[in-house]
């Protein structure tokens, strides 16, 4: 019953994404504590990962305590959870893929106003990640010539903040109620996040 339920969240959290290029899933508890309807929690290490168009380098995940319906499951039918759980982890993003990810639509508007608030330019052309900060470039028509500014990332009040490296402008991005971010760091090319969610049935 456990590996059926560990197939049913693989085949939930793969609805949920994009696309995700290699998963890794554990479950914590026993077969008693399932057919009662409880899972001591689940965690997960996710590599290649978009979401709602907005690619991951690498998610690892580990979940409170969750509570199931064993029925549909016994019967061959998908997952159905019971009650939100909270889990606790970090994202890593790549600049590459940031720049990307930015860049569609969905997100277009966050990009634009991220030019708007730190570099006074209508248009955000390029992002990226050089020496241990977040650099942003204006871009657009006629938008010349083009400005730069490095951001280094901070988590404020549970939700990102981008801060000059000059310390004369920051911005906060918008934030999620149900997510709170706890620490972010850019090292090694890659911006990581750090903090907890609450996820819905």
């Amino acid at each position: 019953m456990l590996q059926l339920l560990a197939s049913g969240l693989q085949f939930w959290i793969k609805q949920q994404c994009d696309a995700v290029d290699q998963l890794d899933l554990q479950l914590h508890g026993s077969a008693l504590q399932l057919l009662r309807g409880r899972l001591e929690g689940v965690s997960l290490v996710a590599v290649g990962v978009e979401f709602a168009g907005l690619p991951m380098e690498r998610v690892e995940l580990r979940s409170g305590p969750i509570q199931v319906q064993t029925g549909p499951l016994l019967k061959g039918h998908g997952v159905k959870l019971d009650q939100a759980f909270v889990v606790r982890g970090q994202v890593l993003f790549s600049g590459a893929g940031l720049d990307r990810g930015l860049g569609d639509r969905r997100w277009r508007g966050l990009a634009d106003g991220l030019a708007q608030e730190l570099l006074d330019s209508p248009n955000l052309g390029e992002l990226g990640i050089t020496d241990g900060a977040l650099v942003l470039t204006s871009g657009g028509p006629g938008d010349q010539p083009k400005r730069e500014l490095a951001t280094r990332a901070k988590a404020v009040d549970g939700a990102l903040e981008l801060h000059s490296l000059d310390g004369l402008r920051r911005t906060r991005l918008p934030a999620d109620p149900n997510i709170r971010i706890e620490r972010a760091s850019i090292a090694a090319g890659k911006l990581e996040l750090h903090g907890e969610a609450q996820v819905s049935p």
